[in-house]
Formats: structure tokens, C-alpha cells, sequence
């Protein structure tokens, strides 16, 4: 009995992994599938993954991230066999093992306000889908990723430090900082902002990276610092 054709969706699907590999050498994300494949729900997409998985087409690995690999059945479909079971296709495999076994994933917090603090109405940025991830290279990050989150910036107050609106920022959890860290900050009136910090005794200084603006003055029992910026991540 000859084995049930694949639906033009799911050669779609394989022709785009297939792609993005070959383009990326790292295998994309379900959100990134399904748009390029003008699925909306991502459950679609892993419906679709599984079933790719299920007859031999892919090899999926649920604990890693971009967890993907096209198979030597896959090129069949692709048109790119040749390079799938070359030696060619051990080097792309390598290439796209050694992505997707360095690559991190920091939880996306919520946003930031580089400009005039904004009400949040508590002391947490958690305002994001718990699923929603921020990926980078480990081989980006100075120090291990325990305690890492990130945060999208809202405002140009620190353009001067080259962080602009919509940027990711990647921050450290910490409580305490140096004078001239950039910090997330959440203030006693339930508003947070991003900005330089330094303490000046009676006062903390919040300095923006701005010519325009102004820097703000709070008492130092106002003030609680919830992370320093570590890396930022700027949108085209």
C-alpha cells in the first residue's frame, strides 16, 4: 500500500525549514513557520510538525529549543537530497546541532519606559505570556543565563547609550548597583523607568542618555532596583 501523500501545507512547511535552515543555519521557531506558512495558531503548526515527525520527514526534539532536523526523506520532497546525504549534509547538520544547542532562551518580562517612569501598579514587569521568549547565543553572554530576563524599551530617553525605542534590553536580576549602571528601576509610586543610577546620598539621581531631558531625584528609600542591562538587542 503506497503511503499517503504529504498535504501541500506540509510541503510548504518542509520547503521553509528546509530555507531557513540553509539561510539561518539554525531551524526556525513554530511562531516563525506559521507565518511564513500563513498559519495563525501555533497549535496548527505543531499539529503539523508531529505528523511530519510521526512519518519520517523530520526528527524533533521537544527539550531544545528550535529542536528541528530535516531528514534524508525530507530532501526527497525539498528537491535537495543530494545535499542531505552528502557529506555537504553532515556539515549543515553540524552547523545547525552546534546553533541550536547554544542558543539560550530569556523570558520576555514585559515593558520598560525610557522616558518619564510609567504606572505599572506594582513592582513587577510580568505582564508578558509566560511562553513568550527571547532567543540569543549563549556565545553573546558574558556570564551564565540563570537570572536573566528581558524587557522591551518604550522611549528615547537613552538614545545616548544607543538603546532606542523598541529595542530588547537583556537584564540581570539584581537589587543593588554601582553608580553609572543602567537599571531598571521601580519606584514607591508604582512606576518604573530605565535609566543610569547613581546615589548621591541624601538623593538617587536617575540619569537619562538624553540631551532634552532631565534627570530625575528620588530619596534612596524610594527607589528599588530590579535589574542592570547586561546586552541590547536593537530592532531593524
Amino acid at each position: 500500500m503506497s503511503e499517503k501523500p504529504l498535504s501541500e501545507r506540509q510541503k510548504n512547511i518542509l520547503t521553509f525549514i528546509n530555507k531557513y535552515i540553509n539561510e539561518n543555519s539554525r531551524p526556525p521557531t513554530i511562531r516563525e513557520i506559521g507565518s511564513a506558512v500563513e498559519i495563525s495558531s501555533t497549535s496548527v503548526v505543531n499539529y503539523n510538525l508531529n505528523r511530519l515527525d510521526e512519518r519520517g520527514f523530520l526528527d524533533r526534539d521537544a527539550d531544545v529549543s528550535r529542536g528541528l532536523r530535516l531528514t534524508e526523506k525530507a530532501g526527497q520532497i525539498v528537491g535537495e537530497i543530494q545535499e542531505l546525504v552528502s557529506v555537504g549534509a553532515s556539515a549543515v547538520a553540524g552547523r545547525v546541532n552546534d546553533a541550536v544547542s547554544t542558543m539560550v532562551r530569556i523570558p520576555m518580562l514585559g515593558d520598560i519606559v525610557a522616558g518619564e517612569p510609567i504606572e505599572v501598579g506594582n513592582d513587577s514587569f510580568s505582564t508578558y505570556d509566560e511562553d513568550d521568549m527571547v532567543e540569543v547565543s549563549s556565545s553573546m553572554l558574558k556570564s551564565k543565563a540563570e537570572g536573566l530576563f528581558a524587557l522591551r524599551v518604550s522611549g528615547d530617553s537613552m538614545i545616548d547609550a544607543m538603546v532606542n525605542d523598541g529595542d530588547v534590553v537583556i537584564m540581570r536580576q539584581e537589587r543593588e548597583a554601582k553608580n553609572g549602571d543602567m537599571v531598571a528601576v521601580w519606584l514607591s509610586d508604582d512606576t518604573t523607568t530605565l535609566k543610569y543610577i547613581y546615589n548621591e546620598g541624601e538623593r538617587v539621581r536617575l540619569q537619562p542618555a538624553n540631551p532634552t531631558m532631565e534627570p530625575i531625584y528620588v530619596e534612596p528609600q524610594d527607589v528599588q532596583v530590579q535589574g542592570k542591562v547586561v546586552m541590547v538587542l536593537r530592532q531593524p
